[in-house]
C-alpha cells in the first residue's frame, strides 16, 4: 500500500473573496480544485490509499471525492473537530497510518516525482525525508540547514538574524515518514507542527532526518497575489514541466564575472558583489521555469587561501542577495581542485587533475544526474573561454557575456553561439525564442 496523507483543513482567510464559502483546498485551479490536482497526482504514482484530514466545511470535500472509487483508490475524509496543527492531526490519527507515508499540504499546488523521493528516503534509511528547495522569498521563510549526506543539522525559523548568512532551503511542506520514527511522540490530543515543532524536537533526540532536495514545483497559495501566479504559471505549462519525471531545461551560470564582480581570488563573503542586474536575469529564468544551475572553478581551496566553509558561506551569501530581490538559484556546483602544486600553504588532497574542474563537464554531468536535465536543451552562459570551452564538451548552447574577463582570457579556441553585454541581456536574448 502506498499512502498519502493531505492536511485540509484551512479556511483560507485571505483568500476570502476567492473562495467564498470554499474550503481553501478546493480553490480551483486550471478548471478543477486545487485538492483533485493532488489526489491525480498521488493517482499517478501508484499511491492507492489516501486520507485527507479536513475542517472547514468537510462536507463539500466529502461530497466531492466521495471514497474515491472515480480515481480507482480509496479515499478516507477525516474530520477534525479541533485544531491541532499539522503534527498533531496526523499523530491523533496515529492508527490509520501506513508503515510509511507521504504528507502533503492541502494548500499547495504540488507537481513532484513523489516515488524518487519515497525511494530516497528508502536509500538512506532516513526516518523521515523533507522536500526542501529554494523560492523567492527566503527571508520571511523557514530556512533549514544541512550537512554531509544531505542530513538536516538545524532549523532556522523567521525571523533571521541580519549578521549571518544562510542557505536558501525552505521547508516546502512535503514529507515522507516512517511511522516508527513518530511512536515516541505519541501523545494526548496538543497541538503541534511539523517544522516549528515535531522535526526540530526530532532532530534534537537524533533522528535522521534527510534534506531532499528538489526544483519542482510546490508552492502554496496563501494569498491573492500567489495564487494568481499559480495560475498563471499552470496555464503557461511551468507546473506540469516540473515534475523530474519529466527531462528538465537549465541554464548553467558561470559565478565569477558572470554573476558577481570578478576580483580574481574570492575568499570571504565580505569580497561578493552582485553584478547590475544579474538578479533580475536569475528572477526572470525563475519565472520562465528554467533552472538556474551554477559551476564555478574555485581553487581557491586547492590553493589554501579559503576553506570548503568559507565558501558555503561566500555561496549563503549569493542565495540570500539574490533572494532579496526575489531571485533564487536551484543548484550551485564547485570544484575546489587545481592541478599546479607550489603555493605556500596549498593542500595535497586537493592538488589533482580531477574531471569536475571546468572545461572539463564534470559538474554538467553531475547536474543531469541530479536534475534529470536534457542537455540537447540546456545552455551556458559566462564571461571567458573557459565557459566557452566547457559547453562544447558537454554539447551546451552557449552566449559569452561582455562582464568579467569578456572572453578576453584566451585560454581555449572555442567560439560562442551568441554574445551579451551583460547576463540579463542574454536572458532576454534566449527568451526571444530564436536562437
Amino acid at each position: 500500500m502506498k499512502q498519502l496523507v493531505i492536511l485540509a483543513g484551512g479556511m483560507g482567510t485571505r483568500l476570502k473573496t476567492r473562495l467564498g464559502d470554499l474550503p481553501k483546498p478546493m480553490i480551483p485551479i486550471g478548471g478543477k480544485p486545487l485538492l483533485e490536482h493532488q489526489v491525480e497526482l498521488a493517482q499517478r504514482h501508484g499511491f492507492d490509499d489516501i486520507i485527507i484530514f479536513a475542517c472547514h466545511r468537510a462536507d463539500l470535500i466529502e461530497r466531492h471525492f466521495g471514497d474515491g472509487s472515480r480515481w480507482g483508490l480509496r479515499i478516507r475524509t477525516v474530520v477534525e473537530r479541533e485544531p491541532l496543527g499539522t503534527a498533531g492531526a496526523v499523530l491523533a490519527g496515529f492508527d490509520l497510518l501506513a508503515d510509511e507515508f507521504v504528507v502533503m499540504y492541502g494548500d499547495t499546488m504540488v507537481n513532484v516525482d513523489l516515488e524518487r523521493m519515497r525511494q530516497a528516503r528508502l536509500d538512506s534509511r532516513a526516518d523521515a525525508a523533507l522536500l526542501l528547495h529554494p523560492n523567492d522569498h527566503p527571508l520571511d521563510s523557514d530556512l533549514v540547514e544541512a550537512g554531509a549526506g544531505n542530513w538536516i543539522t538545524a532549523f532556522h525559523n523567521r525571523p533571521h538574524p541580519g549578521d549571518k548568512w544562510f542557505r536558501n532551503l525552505v521547508n516546502a511542506g512535503l514529507y515522507v515518514i516512517g511511522k516508527p520514527s513518530l511512536r515516541p511522540w505519541i501523545q494526548p490530543r496538543k497541538p503541534l507542527d511539523f517544522g516549528n515543532d515535531l522535526f526540530p524536537a526530532m532532530l534534537g533526540q537524533g533522528a535522521k532526518l534527510l534534506a531532499y532536495n528538489s526544483p519542482e514545483y510546490i508552492k502554496d497559495i496563501g494569498t491573492p497575489e500567489r495564487y494568481d501566479k499559480i495560475c498563471a504559471q499552470y496555464a503557461s505549462g511551468v507546473v506540469q514541466r516540473s515534475s523530474l519525471c519529466t527531462a528538465q531545461r537549465a541554464v548553467f551560470l558561470d559565478r565569477d564575472g558572470t554573476l558577481v564582480k570578478e576580483i580574481n581570488g574570492l575568499t570571504s563573503p565580505e569580497q561578493l558583489e552582485l553584478l547590475p542586474q544579474a538578479a533580475a536575469a536569475v528572477r526572470e529564468l525563475n519565472r520562465q521555469g528554467w533552472l538556474a544551475v551554477v559551476i564555478t572553478n574555485q581553487p581557491v581551496v586547492a590553493k589554501g587561501l579559503c576553506t570548503e566553509a568559507d565558501v558555503a558561506v561566500i555561496h549563503n551569501k549569493l542565495e540570500t542577495l539574490l533572494g532579496r530581490e526575489h531571485a533564487y538559484l536551484d543548484r550551485i556546483y564547485w570544484c575546489p581542485h587545481h592541478p599546479e602544486k607550489g603555493f605556500a600553504g596549498e593542500r595535497p588532497d586537493l592538488k589533482m587533475d580531477c574531471q569536475c574542474r571546468k572545461p572539463k563537464p564534470g559538474m554538467v554531468l553531475q547536474a543531469a544526474k541530479d536534475l534529470n536535465l536534457d542537455l540537447n536543451a540546456c545552455w551556458l552562459i559566462g564571461d571567458s573561454t573557459t565557459d566557452l570551452q566547457t559547453a562544447k564538451n558537454a554539447g551546451l548552447k552557449s552566449i559569452l557575456l561582455s562582464t568579467g574577463h569578456g572572453g578576453k582570457d584566451d585560454k581555449f579556441k572555442a567560439a560562442p553561439h551568441f554574445r551579451a553585454g551583460n547576463l540579463l541581456d542574454s536572458v532576454r536574448l534566449m527568451a526571444k525564442g530564436d536562437l
